[in-house]
């Protein structure tokens, strides 16, 4: 028994039965005098259901899980140098795939489809979920801030009182007077939305690390509970069992005593006959 063989195993087994098998694994680990695997196997967290969808995917060897994440690939390279035009069909690129895997993917309530599809971003967005993804071994859904340039608004150049140089290359020789208040009063506007969206998303971020955490607190306590019930199960198979052995020997001994009884009876009887 080796630790990717059983990781293997349960990530890619039935996601009902997975604590029960994670905890028979880690027991027949520990059997076996290996206390450092079993803690390892137990340490194991069950998928979420967009998770062990997305990990289905890898197990069936999907083009398009790995179109996905070499994709994402390619736009943190454009995000990078700063490539408006390419950035903006690599993301149009990445919306079309995640739809497509979407589609192809059997019926699943909106709530799924949902986190299955911001997994989906998340492993055009980030490079170890992807790494995990591919390898079928995602257990939640990535919270990595997807948007943070997905959403950039690439052919906007930054504001530095020169214009980029691409810019000014296709620019006409002569330019109409500019209002510079005007131009400035913009700005100052466009500042205060970036930070109002900033501030909003920092807020979202925080709910979303609560219910993170809820979730993840909830759902060990549930892995928790399902073990003991585990537990419980298997003592009390233990004690049927031995119930079941006490009552055949106290039949077999039951046995016996009413045939000495008899044969003592008859003993008895012959004795007074014999008077």
């Amino acid at each position: 028994m080796d630790f990717d063989t059983v990781a293997g195993e349960l990530y890619g087994g039935d996601l009902a039965e997975f604590v029960s098998a994670r905890n028979k694994a880690a027991k027949a680990a520990k059997a076996e005098g290996d206390a450092e695997l079993a803690k390892r196997i137990q340490q194991l967290r069950k998928p979420t259901t967009a998770a062990a969808i997305v990990n289905g995917l890898a197990r069936d060897d999907s083009d398009q899980l790995r179109e996905l994440a070499e994709l994402g690939a390619e736009l943190r390279d454009a995000h990078t140098r700063l490539a408006g035009d390419e950035l903006r069909a690599l993301t149009r690129r990445r919306g079309e795939l995640v739809r497509r895997i979407l589609h192809e993917l059997p019926s699943m309530s909106d709530t799924v489809s949902r986190e299955v599809e911001a997994t989906l971003e998340a492993v055009a967005a980030e490079p170890d979920t992807a790494a995990l993804a591919l390898a079928g071994r995602l257990t939640s859904v990535a919270h990595q801030d997807t948007d943070q340039w997905f959403s950039l608004a690439a052919s906007v150049p930054p504001v530095t009182g020169k214009r980029p140089r691409k810019l000014v290359d296709k620019a006409e020789p002569a330019e109409p007077k500019r209002d510079h208040r005007r131009e400035e009063e913009e700005r100052a506007r466009a500042r205060a939305e970036r930070e109002r969206l900033r501030k909003e998303a920092a807020e979202r971020d925080k709910e979303r690390a609560v219910a993170e955490r809820d979730l993840v607190r909830t759902e060990r306590a549930a892995e928790q509970a399902t073990a003991r019930v585990d537990d419980l199960r298997e003592r009390l198979a233990e004690a049927e069992e031995r119930a079941g052995r006490a009552k055949a020997e106290f039949e077999t001994a039951k046995a016996a005593f009413d045939e000495a009884d008899a044969a003592a009876a008859a003993a008895r009887k012959a004795a007074d006959a014999a008077r």
